[in-house]
């Protein structure tokens, strides 16, 4: 997923990287800013200065944004991959690196933060008491990622609106919020026609590849459904999603499931301690999978986990992806 073009990511940043001029941010003393997120409407009474996030494809809309100095540090794993030809790569010089694990209320405190950027099952979690309401009582606001925000269909569902969607509505929330609208909004722009360019190029919908996005899990595979952001990058790539009915984000199905619907292609979700050629062995050589069309004819495309989760990386994403289905459409 790291593996990113420099001219492609150049083209989505003209407004914050490359040598680009962006406008000042606000001023802290501006007055209060109200944004709708998750489907509530939110206040903030000041601009913050020292935010603190969780996991990379929320610290980089930061980065994208060129709000490193509004930030007072992010946590995150060990691995965040090979950030060569990444635009907004010096911000991870410049911000702390709180944690290499997650947000506690602990170091969101010692870091002295005045906003908590994270989402659900990215940071804010029921379980450990992380949660935006825990928060409020310490005195810190907190913006839910909106691919995160839970939609009512069960407890621990989430995602209200098309992926992209999602990260145009944080960008556009976010330039609001610090007063860096034009260069929230020039961004937007060049994703939107970046995932253009793409579209124009894929096959009729008769023709789209059936893809299975695989995260993790060989009892049960931990995949994308509607909501998450593989959703619309296989989509807009030119393929179908085969857990489109799916009415949630990242969620664990049943490799009946994943047989009944033969995908042409899957895709590896590439994190953690095993290796996406790990995970590419273990479906070559699972039995329930050996009739599959990928696996018989070893389909697998790798993309990083920033690619597929939220994150200013997703036009590349389609981009990369868009390319490897043509690939397979033409050899069909």
């Amino acid at each position: 997923m790291r593996k990113l073009l420099v001219a492609a990511l150049c083209v989505a940043v003209t407004a914050t990287g490359c040598g680009a001029s962006v406008e000042p941010a606000t001023d802290a003393k501006s007055a209060a800013v109200t944004l709708t997120n998750c489907g509530r409407k939110v206040t903030f009474d000041k601009v913050p200065e020292r935010v603190v996030t969780n996991d990379v494809g929320i610290t980089e809309l930061m980065f994208a944004l060129g709000l490193e100095d509004r930030m007072a540090g992010f946590a995150m794993p060990d691995d965040k991959g090979d950030l060569t030809g990444v635009p907004w790569k010096d911000g991870y010089d410049r911000v702390k690196w709180l944690s290499k694990d997650q947000l506690t209320k602990e170091n969101v405190l010692d870091a002295r933060a005045d906003l908590v950027f994270a989402g659900w099952n990215y940071g804010f979690r029921e379980d450990s008491g992380f949660t935006p309401d825990a928060l409020k009582k310490l005195g810190i606001p907190s913006y839910v990622l909106t691919e995160s925000c839970h939609n009512g269909r069960t407890e621990t569902s989430r995602g209200i609106m098309p992926p992209l969607d999602a990260l145009y509505a944080d960008l556009t929330n976010l330039g609001k919020l610090f007063g860096v609208e034009k260069r929230a909004a020039a961004l937007i722009a060049d994703f939107k026609k970046q995932v253009a360019e793409v579209r124009a190029q894929a096959p009729e919908a008769a023709d789209r590849p059936k893809v299975f996005l695989y995260d993790s899990g060989q009892d049960q595979p931990f995949t994308s459904g509607r909501y998450a952001a593989p959703e619309q990058i296989i989509s807009e790539a030119g393929g179908t999603n085969v857990m489109h009915d799916v009415q949630d984000s990242w969620t664990t199905v049943g490799w009946e499931s994943v047989v009944q619907r033969d995908p042409d292609v899957i895709v590896i979700c590439d994190y953690g301690d095993v290796s996406a050629e790990q995970k590419k062995k273990f479906l070559l050589s699972y039995a329930p999978l050996r009739n599959v069309s990928a696996v018989k004819h070893k389909r697998i495309f790798v993309l990083d986990y920033v690619d597929l989760v939220e994150s200013p990386r997703n036009p590349s994403a389609v981009a990369r992806l868009g390319t490897y289905l043509r690939t397979v459409t033409e050899e069909r």
